[in-house]
C-alpha cells in the first residue's frame, strides 16, 4: 500500500514538473545600455531593462521566479490595461540632444513625477482605481504620487488615446524632488537588483549629479490573446542619463581644440566597471550608436584626408577611420539602410568577470562638430503679463531644417500641411478664458479658425477638476513661427491650500505637442537585432513627442505672520485684563490702612529714614509692617555718610 501510494506521488510530481519548468522558463529578462556621444560635449547613457512573465488564475498568490510579486498584484488588483510612471530631475535640451530620435520621444519626460494609466474596468469605476493605484504606487516607490487622487489633480484627456477613450488617467507633480529614495524601490524591481549586471554601474552620486537623468517604468498587461499579444505582463524599466565626462587631456593639439569632444570610458563616467552580466538575464548587451549627422561629418572628414570606400563597412574601416577609437572591439557592427546613416556598436557581457572587466572606451582622434536630429517645430512656452491678478499663456512653435525636407518630400500637387497637436493641462486655480485664443503667424494674427481643425476643451471647476485644452492644428508647411496666446485669471485659495513655500509660486503642467505626421525609429537590415528589446522598442514608429517647460506662476499669498500677531495680542489684552481684574477683586483696602496707621513711625525716625534711603539709592522702606527703625541706622552706613561727605567737600575745595 505504501509502495503504491510512493509511486503515484512520483508520477505526479513528475506529470506536474514540465508545467512547473515551463512556467518558469517563460518569464525572462533583458538588461541593455545604450551609449552615445552629444554634440556638447556630453554623453547619453539609457539603460533598459525588461521582464516578462505569463498572466495565470493564480498569479495573484504565486511566487514568480524574475517577475517582481508587487507589480504582479497591481496588475491583478486595479485591472491595469497599461501603466506608465517617470522620476524626471532636469528638462531635456530638444536644441542640443535632439528631438527626433527614439530616445527624446519616448523616454524624455516632463521635470517631477508623471503618471497615467489605463483600466480595464467600467468607466464609472475609473476613479476609484486611479485613488487607490496613486496611493500603493506612492507607498512602493516612496513618493508623493498620492497627492494625485483628487479629482483638481489628474485629468482624463480625449485624443490622447483612442483605443482608452473613457479609461485614460494623467497626472503630473513638476515640484516632485526626485532623490535615492525613489530610485532604491525601482532598483528592487530587477532580478540582481544592483549587485550584478549593468545596473551596477548606478552609482548614487554619478547619476544625481547629471544634467538630466529620468528612471521610467513602463506596463503592458494583456489578459487575452485577442488583444493581438500574448497573455502576459511585459514591465518595462529604463534610466536615462546625461552627464558630462571630465575631460582628459591629450596629445593631439588642433587650432580649434574647443571642438574636440572629450574622451571617456564607463569608469569614468560612473565609477565603476562592469563586472559580468546578471546570471538571470537572457540577454546583456551594450551598444554604441554614431548617429547620421555625426558620421556624415566623419566621412567628409576623411575624404580631406584620405581616400574613402563608400561601400567598404568592415569593423576595421568602422573602428579605425571614423575619427575616433573604440577601447574594446565591436562583436557585431550594424547600419542602417539610409546612406550617410547612423551606426551601431554591439557588444556582448557574457564572457565577462569579476578578472576581465568591461569597460568601454571611445577615444576622439579629430575635431568634429554635428547636430542631432531635431523635431518639425521647436516647441516653447512662457507667460506674458505681470501682477497677481490676471495674465496669459503662449506657446512659441520655430520652424526646423526637418520642415524644409519635409516640403521637398511633400512637393505634390495638393497643398502641403503640417499636423499639430497640443495638450494643455491648467490647474483650477488658474481660470483660463478658452474664448481669447489668438494665433500669430509668421508674426501676423490670423483667425484661429483657420488652422484649427479640432478642438476639445474642458474648463476647470473651482477646487474640483482641471482645466484641459486639445488642438489639432494643420499649418502649412513653409511656416517660419506660430503663437498660440491665451488669457487667464488667478484665482484666489484658502490659507490651507497654501504649500509650505507658497511665495515661491504655483507649477502649471508642461504642455505636450505631437506631430503625427513624422516618426522617430531606427531601421537595421538585420533582423538579428531585432530580437533585441530595446533595440525592437527603437525601430518601432513612434509619433514625435516634446514637452514644453513648466511655468511658474506667482499667486496672491496672504501674510502668514498675521495668525502669530493676532495670537500674541489677544494673549496680551486678556493677560492685563484678567490681571488687573484679579487684583482689585482680591485687594483689601481697610486692612492695608490698619496696618499703617499701626506702623505709622516718629517723625524724626521718617526723616533719619529718608536720608539713609536717599543715600542708598533705594526706596523708602517706612511703610514695611514689623520692621525695626534700628535696622536702618548702622555703623556702616554713617561711615559711607561722612566719605562721601568728605569727598564732596575735597571735590568742591581742592580739586576742582
Amino acid at each position: 500500500m505504501a509502495l503504491a501510494s510512493t509511486t503515484t506521488l512520483a508520477l505526479s510530481i513528475l506529470f506536474l514538473l514540465p508545467f512547473l519548468s515551463s512556467a518558469t522558463v517563460e518569464e525572462e529578462f533583458h538588461e541593455e545600455l545604450l551609449l552615445k556621444p552629444l554634440p556638447d560635449r556630453k554623453v547619453l547613457a539609457h539603460f533598459h531593462f525588461q521582464t516578462e512573465a505569463p498572466v495565470a488564475e493564480d498569479s495573484f498568490a504565486r511566487h514568480h521566479h524574475l517577475f517582481p510579486k508587487s507589480i504582479s498584484q497591481l496588475v491583478k488588483k486595479f485591472h491595469i490595461k497599461a501603466m506608465e510612471l517617470s522620476f524626471t530631475q532636469g528638462r531635456w535640451n530638444y536644441e542640443r540632444w535632439g528631438g527626433l530620435d527614439p530616445i527624446s520621444s519616448q523616454n524624455a519626460k516632463p521635470p517631477g513625477v508623471e503618471l497615467w494609466a489605463v483600466f480595464d474596468v467600467p468607466q464609472h469605476q475609473v476613479d476609484a482605481f486611479w485613488k487607490n493605484l496613486t496611493h500603493s504606487l506612492s507607498g512602493l516607490f516612496c513618493a508623493s504620487i498620492n497627492f494625485l487622487e483628487s479629482s483638481s489633480s489628474y485629468s482624463a484627456p480625449k485624443w490622447a488615446s483612442q483605443s482608452a477613450l473613457g479609461s485614460l488617467r494623467y497626472g503630473t507633480l513638476p515640484r516632485e524632488a526626485v532623490c535615492t529614495e525613489n530610485l532604491t524601490p525601482w532598483l528592487k524591481l530587477l532580478p540582481c537588483r544592483d549587485k550584478a549586471g549593468l545596473s551596477a554601474l548606478m552609482d548614487r552620486p554619478s547619476i544625481y549629479r547629471s544634467f538630466y537623468h529620468s528612471q521610467r517604468l513602463h506596463l503592458k498587461a494583456s489578459m487575452a490573446p485577442a488583444d493581438g499579444l500574448d497573455s502576459g505582463i511585459i514591465l518595462e524599466q529604463t534610466l536615462t542619463v546625461v552627464q558630462q565626462p571630465n575631460i582628459q587631456k591629450t596629445d593631439l593639439s588642433f587650432s580649434n581644440e574647443f571642438k574636440i569632444q572629450p574622451s571617456w570610458s564607463l569608469s569614468s563616467i560612473f565609477g565603476r566597471k562592469v563586472n559580468g552580466r546578471c546570471v538571470l538575464a537572457k540577454s546583456s548587451n551594450v551598444y554604441l550608436q554614431v548617429e547620421r549627422d555625426l558620421v556624415a561629418q566623419l566621412e567628409k572628414l576623411q575624404k580631406k584626408t584620405a581616400t574613402y570606400a563608400d561601400n567598404d563597412t568592415g569593423i576595421d574601416v568602422l573602428r579605425g577611420d571614423l575619427g575616433f577609437e573604440v577601447s574594446i572591439t565591436p562583436d557585431r557592427v550594424h547600419r542602417e539602410l539610409e546612406k550617410s546613416s547612423s551606426i551601431l556598436y554591439e557588444y556582448s557581457i557574457k564572457e565577462y568577470n569579476d578578472t576581465e572587466q568591461f569597460d568601454l572606451g571611445l577615444t576622439w582622434k579629430y575635431p568634429v562638430v554635428w547636430s542631432c536630429p531635431l523635431a518639425p517645430l521647436y516647441a516653447s512656452r512662457f507667460l506674458i503679463g505681470s501682477g497677481n491678478e490676471r495674465g496669459s499663456i503662449a506657446i512659441s512653435l520655430k520652424s526646423t531644417e526637418l520642415t524644409k525636407g519635409f516640403i521637398v518630400a511633400n512637393n505634390v500637387e495638393e497643398k502641403c500641411k503640417l499636423q499639430v497637436n497640443v495638450l494643455q493641462i491648467v490647474p483650477w486655480y488658474i481660470k483660463v478664458y478658452y474664448h481669447t485664443l489668438q494665433l500669430l503667424v509668421d508674426g501676423k494674427p490670423q483667425a484661429a479658425t483657420d488652422f484649427i481643425e479640432r478642438m476639445s476643451v474642458s474648463p476647470s471647476e473651482d477646487k474640483v477638476s482641471t482645466g484641459v485644452m486639445e488642438l489639432v492644428l494643420r499649418f502649412p508647411c513653409e511656416i517660419k513661427s506660430a503663437i498660440l496666446n491665451i488669457e487667464f485669471d488667478k484665482g484666489f485659495l484658502h490659507i490651507d491650500e497654501y504649500p509650505p513655500d507658497a511665495n515661491q509660486g504655483f507649477d502649471i503642467p508642461s504642455a505636450i505637442i505631437s506631430f503625427p505626421d513624422f516618426h522617430a525609429g531606427l531601421q537595421f537590415s538585420d533582423d538579428s537585432i531585432s530580437k533585441s528589446p530595446m533595440m525592437s522598442k527603437l525601430q518601432e514608429k513612434s509619433p514625435v513627442l516634446s514637452y514644453t517647460e513648466v511655468l511658474l506662476v506667482p499667486l496672491t499669498t496672504p501674510d502668514f505672520s498675521m495668525p502669530y500677531n493676532v495670537i500674541t495680542i489677544t494673549c496680551t489684552v486678556f493677560a492685563l485684563y484678567f490681571g488687573s481684574l484679579l487684583n482689585v477683586l482680591r485687594r483689601r483696602v481697610g486692612e492695608e490702612e490698619r496696618l499703617l496707621k499701626a506702623n505709622k513711625a516718629p517723625f524724626l525716625q521718617q526723616v533719619i529714614n529718608k536720608l539713609s534711603s536717599r543715600f542708598r539709592g533705594g526706596l523708602s522702606e517706612s511703610t514695611q509692617p514689623k520692621q525695626p527703625s534700628s535696622s536702618f541706622i548702622t555703623p556702616k552706613l554713617i561711615i559711607k555718610i561722612i566719605l562721601v561727605a568728605g569727598l564732596a567737600v575735597v571735590w568742591q575745595f581742592y580739586l576742582k
